[in-house]
């Protein structure tokens, strides 16, 4: 299996968390903290290069009824513009994001940090849940 990066696209904080090599844990990375979409780009890139990522994970914040609202398109062109500077054979993959980001505020709740104290920490946490659900989906 290839190394997996998830990815937590935001304006202006993006969550990251990789796999390990055998595509059974999920570690979360630090964040990219930029709403300069070049520049977000450009950290996942180095990090996916560093990692020795084949697949990048990009959540997807699909609406409560499964449609996209504006905040898709912004995802649709962060990972459009992000295989544009990946590797050939990097794949990039969508996947729905929608309570990734509550379930990541449960488990910093669960672990006595709430608020302004977690939220650093919750966009990273966000793209754990997301990747941890996928390398579920893909061991079976």
């Amino acid at each position: 299996m290839r190394r997996v990066l998830a990815v937590d696209y935001g304006g202006r904080r993006t969550g990251l968390a990789v796999s390990d090599a055998a595509g059974i844990t999920a570690q979360p990375l630090e964040p990219i903290n930029s709403s300069d979409l070049p520049e977000t780009v450009q950290g996942v890139v180095e990090v996916a290069a560093s990692r020795e990522v084949g697949v990048i994970l990009v959540g997807m914040p699909y609406m409560p009824d499964g449609s996209e609202g504006e905040q898709a398109s912004h995802v649709r062109l962060f990972a459009s513009e992000l295989a544009k500077q990946l590797p050939e054979g990097t794949e990039v993959i969508f996947k729905d994001e929608r309570h990734t980001t509550k379930e990541a505020a449960s488990l910093w709740r669960q672990a006595g940090i709430q608020g302004k104290k977690a939220k650093p920490f919750l966009d990273s946490t966000a793209a754990v849940v997301l990747l941890r659900d996928y390398l579920e989906e893909t061991v079976v």
